[in-house]
């Protein structure tokens, strides 16, 4: 009741821009067993549905050790639960190579939302004035929920 009513309004406010990222939390009310970032459960009732993103859902950095399993199976996890794109951020080749052979091609919903994304990212602004309003908005949301 608490996330729904406080700690998903900004998500809400946000749902139309054009990527988001998953969070490896554990939300027990809605997945006991799983944290969000593989739990379908999440990202379909709460995410598409509840706060209705339908832009690019992407991991956080699978690298954390956040995650139970080996790196494929992070990564097949995070793509069957509904992930469209996943983060590997260390570095490390070791890590790397079966996130990526676990990979396969964007294509579907997937391909749709990463195009949409890049598009948009290509035709925004990134002057000074988008930074300021951006941070306003932001504090905004922040004194708005405090």
């Amino acid at each position: 009741e608490t996330l729904e009513k406080i700690d998903f309004e900004p998500f809400r406010l946000h749902a139309d821009l054009p990527m988001a990222m998953t969070a490896h939390v554990v939300y027990t009310a809605y997945d006991a067993d799983n944290p969000a970032t593989t739990s379908s459960t999440v990202i379909d009732r709460v995410i598409r549905g509840h706060i209705g993103f339908d832009g690019l859902l992407m991991t956080d950095d699978l690298s954390m050790h956040a995650l139970s399993g080996d790196f494929a199976a992070r990564t097949e996890a995070s793509f069957a639960a509904g992930c469209d794109v996943v983060l590997h951020c260390n570095g490390v080749m070791d890590e790397m190579v079966p996130v990526a052979e676990a990979t396969g091609w964007l294509d579907g919903k997937a391909l749709d939302r990463a195009e949409a994304a890049t598009n948009l990212l290509r035709s925004t602004p990134t002057d000074g004035d988008e930074i300021a309003v951006v941070r306003e908005r932001f504090n905004r949301l922040v004194s708005a929920t405090a």
